[in-house]
């Protein structure tokens, strides 16, 4: 069998015979049709286990969305993560009107909130589709059923860090609640079970049999998030841990991108239409499949792309692209853009220039700067939020390729989404041994921060303060979904900690809110006798 996954996602969707629709209140899957054949082919199942990260149904465009009541063109995985985890924060910030948008802008989403519906429903039926497998095939083959256990822990970490208390089910049964602690918990006793399970942590590109399945480096690289958040979680911090798990995957096989090509920035190639067959790809640790033929998303990187430019941006800097191919989809919404705080964290001194997004990280001595100001405010306006052009578009997100190729569809890009890329061990490291030092940071995590820096083309400095840290993630992994628990470990969220950005909390000027919003409440349906609210809603 092709191990392929991305070649593979098609047939996940065309060839699962479950045909199901989700129970999301208690993590069950139901056949739309009790008469028919409901034989489960395994192969197309531990697909489907995958795909559900990348595709939100059974057709071109999220069409027959697994979830009944959802739009798949939103209700996708990618999509979902992004919203709750960017448009809460310092990072970015939406002018569109859809319900939902402007409740995460100004984090005042509660249990009505429907994106928050999305993202609980994704995740729920991910894990459904997981435990289907892990019962019915988990004998065929020990470590495909490894990676389907990793990839319901995952859905697991993801619901528990945004919903706290769960519902919980490891069999196609009704759940039992779980706090976060206990969560943890299991989390960790689940990942360090199935790590001799899992292949070979080794760096690989698309052209390699497993790129989009799941290795040990993947098990480390959830771990050591696992112990870097574990004071959240738990009340107890975990930091040599932490440091112990980023340290795995520093020493492993995969590799930072340092190389660019041609006129393409190292930094900017993890981000491409061919980031899985270039040297980013080896960066790349678990990545969810995207390829214009067989995975039309709307709701993965194409939404990254087309809610962040709009048809007066152009990204391609090698002059090969036409003019009107702008980010390399033709698709250009004109929704999300930079909150003005995510670009003082580049200019500092408020002097961002009004210059493209070619032109942008030469300004400012940063290769991860990839904004456009032309013709823009750097403030993100008064009131309804309602122009796209208060604000620095973000043009970090694109489907060129560093040949000069063209992508398999003139809509859908196959640009991957890295779930987890290398970079994010360098700053764990850095960041668990500096609070377990007293807050200072070693040595060796200057080294780390540094490297990262280097391979941007930013100054690299003797040494960090924690909270130059916080910026310093902000400016490695801005707008990939890593931004609201970064900020609720740094104790810059919610509660009385005066870390305020603009319209923080509703006002332009930013307001502290209340720590209770640092967990999303659950949504209205999903509470019942056995998962209850979360305090303040």
């Amino acid at each position: 069998m092709n191990k392929n996954i991305k070649s593979l996602l098609s047939v996940a969707v065309m060839a699962l015979s479950l045909s199901t629709t989700s129970c999301t209140g208690d993590l069950d899957v139901t056949p739309i049709n009790p008469n028919m054949n409901t034989k489960v082919l395994s192969y197309a199942l531990f697909n489907k286990c995958y795909a559900n990260l990348a595709m939100a149904g059974n057709s071109t465009g999220d069409s027959e969305c697994d979830i009944d009541g959802l739009d798949g063109g939103t209700s996708g995985f990618i999509r979902q993560l992004w919203n709750s985890n960017e448009l809460t924060t310092d990072e970015a910030i939406c002018h569109w009107g859809d319900d939902g948008i402007r409740q995460y802008c100004y984090n005042t989403y509660d249990a009505s909130h429907p994106m928050l519906n999305g993202l609980y429903a994704r995740l729920t039926t991910g894990i459904s589709y997981c435990n289907q497998y892990i019962n019915e095939c988990g004998a065929e083959d020990a470590t495909k059923t490894a990676e389907i256990r990793f990839i319901r822990a995952l859905e697991y970490y993801f619901l528990m860090d945004a919903f706290g208390n769960i519902p919980f089910a490891t069999e196609l049964t009704n759940p039992t609640r779980k706090t976060r602690a206990e969560m943890y918990e299991w989390l960790e006793s689940e990942l360090l079970e199935i790590e001799p399970e899992m292949s070979e942590a080794k760096a690989k590109n698309s052209s390699d049999a497993g790129y989009y399945r799941a290795d040990k480096a993947a098990v480390w690289m959830l771990l050591s998030r696992l112990y870097l958040n574990a004071e959240v979680y738990t009340g107890t911090a975990q930091w040599s841990k932490a440091a112990e798990y980023a340290k795995k995957v520093i020493d492993s096989d995969y590799q930072l991108n340092t190389t660019g090509s041609g006129k393409w920035s190292a930094y900017q190639m993890l981000f491409m239409g061919d980031n899985g067959e270039t040297s980013a790809a080896k960066e790349g640790i678990f990545r969810i499949g995207q390829d214009g033929s067989t995975t039309t998303s709307w709701a993965g990187t194409l939404f990254l792309m087309a809610s962040t430019f709009d048809g007066n941006m152009h990204a391609d800097v090698s002059g090969t692209y036409a003019k009107d191919a702008t980010n390399g989809t033709g698709q250009t919404w004109g929704g999300n853009r930079a909150r003005t705080d995510l670009i003082n964290k580049f200019f500092p001194n408020n002097d961002a220039p009004n210059v493209s997004c070619t032109e942008m990280p030469e300004a400012a001595g940063d290769d991860r700067a990839i904004f456009d100001g032309k013709d823009r405010k750097l403030d993100n306006g008064d009131g309804c939020l309602g122009t796209f052009t208060d604000g620095f578009a973000v043009a970090k997100w694109i489907n060129f390729k560093t040949d000069g190729s063209a992508g398999h569809n003139d809509t859908y890009p196959d640009t991957d989404f890295f779930l987890f890329r290398k970079a994010e061990a360098y700053l764990t490291y850095a960041e668990a041994t500096a609070r377990a030092n007293g807050g200072t940071l070693t040595s060796e995590g200057v080294a780390a921060v540094n490297a990262l820096r280097a391979r941007a083309h930013a100054e690299q400095k003797a040494g960090y303060t924690l909270s130059e840290l916080c910026d310093e993630w902000s400016r490695e992994f801005y707008f990939e979904g890593l931004r609201r628990p970064t900020l609720i470990r740094f104790g810059r969220f919610g509660g009385n900690n005066n870390y305020n950005w603009s319209y923080k909390g509703g006002t332009k000027a930013g307001r502290n809110f209340s720590a209770d919003k640092n967990i999303f409440a659950i949504p209205a349906e999903q509470v019942t006798s056995t998962i209850t609210q979360n305090p303040g809603y």
